[in-house]
């Protein structure tokens, strides 16, 4: 059975800005606090069809391509050459404007746990919660990197920094 989580900001930047970033698909690890390098591995640098190989802290990898792409708003990948214990996972970053100075920024994932019934658990009670954490902390990478242009590292900035960016619902 395949599990979904997703989650949503809403900042105080342009959607052109942040889609800027997003599009730029060998840069993720100027954002994301998690990964070392995110080359390109095959010959598509953005769109549809483009392949990077995102290298994590603790030094595994998995392959990410563009399967669905629509310019100026978003892209869904498909995650394969992993050690995680998955059967299946898609990812999908989008953006969409607010206003003219406001925009909403989106993740979600479909994925299918190994594991059959204790797999199926894993996915509900850790997995879900888990990478809705991870896509509050990309999003807000993503954020931070589109207004300062400053590199994430190891760690988000403050709070005070974020929540000049972040839109209060």
């Amino acid at each position: 059975m395949a599990h979904h989580a997703e989650h949503t900001i809403k900042v105080n930047l342009p959607a052109k800005q942040v889609w800027n970033i997003l599009d730029d698909y060998a840069s993720v690890e100027k954002f994301a606090t998690t990964i070392t390098s995110s080359p390109i591995i095959n010959d598509i640098h953005r769109g549809l069809g483009a392949k990077r190989r995102c290298t994590f802290k603790d030094g595994s990898s998995l392959v990410e391509e563009i399967i669905e792409y629509q310019e100026g708003q978003g892209y869904t990948m498909l995650l394969s050459d992993h050690s995680l214990p998955l059967k299946s996972m898609q990812a999908n970053m989008s953006v969409k404007a607010i206003n003219a100075k406001s925009c909403e920024i989106f993740m979600s994932a479909d994925f299918v746990v190994k594991g059959g019934p204790l797999g199926l658990l894993m996915g509900s009670l850790l997995m879900r919660p888990m990478m809705k954490g991870v896509f509050k902390k990309v999003m807000t990478g993503l954020a931070y990197h589109a207004e300062t242009g400053e590199l994430i590292g190891e760690k988000l900035p403050n709070n005070e920094q974020i929540n000049m960016l972040i839109l209060k619902h």
